[in-house]
């Protein structure tokens, strides 16, 4: 019988692994052959929200890598035991020093090339106090003429922006997802809105 590693990300018998399929599965996992436990690899979530403060939206200048220097959302991985809520308002006080009123889910975007499911909210600022924190070079309200679109960090920021333009005036929406056809490979034409 294996051993129950629940919360764990390695076998403790510190016995050999190696990639197979477990009885009962479809897919190769990496499984110890000392205890039976198997290593199960999921998808990361990403968290993040279009937030607006007098109809200007919060956007951040990425001061880490991928794409260091580009404009983004403030988003970032959930934490382990974290709702996706709080997630999103801590990457936001963490990237901007932003503190946020979330109004409903605006997307729920797939991203398999990368394995990653991104749920982005639609916010309210609760002031323009904001500040670049350590993943930031700088931060800015845009107003929506003079969002930098020629440098957006990611296509799914490319696609939030649009979609919240589509529902920011209504009290209820339906979440999006990825637009049709998209599938958030990088195109750097896509990124730039040609």
């Amino acid at each position: 019988m294996p051993h129950n590693h629940a919360m764990e990300s390695y076998p403790e018998s510190g016995g050999p692994i190696h990639r197979t399929i477990p009885a009962g599965d479809n897919r190769a996992r990496l499984v110890c052959d000392a205890c039976g436990y198997i290593q199960y690899d999921n998808p990361k979530v990403v968290v993040g929200a279009v937030a607006i403060w007098q109809d200007r939206i919060l956007l951040c200048r990425r001061a880490i890598e991928p794409r260091t220097g580009y404009w983004t959302l403030p988003a970032g991985y959930l934490e382990l035991n974290e709702s996706t809520e709080d997630g999103a308002m801590r990457e936001a006080r963490e990237e901007a020093g932003a503190e946020l009123r979330l109004n409903g889910i605006l997307a729920v975007y797939n991203i398999p090339r990368i394995s990653q499911v991104q749920i982005i909210y639609r916010a309210e600022l609760l002031s323009d106090d904001i500040a670049a924190g350590e993943e930031s070079q700088e931060v800015g309200l845009f107003a929506e003429a003079d969002i930098p679109w020629q440098d957006l960090a990611f296509p799914s920021v490319r696609w939030a922006l649009r979609q919240y333009d589509e529902i920011k005036d209504k009290a209820s929406f339906a979440p999006f997802t990825n637009p049709d056809g998209e599938t958030g490979d990088f195109d750097p034409d896509a990124v730039m809105g040609v």
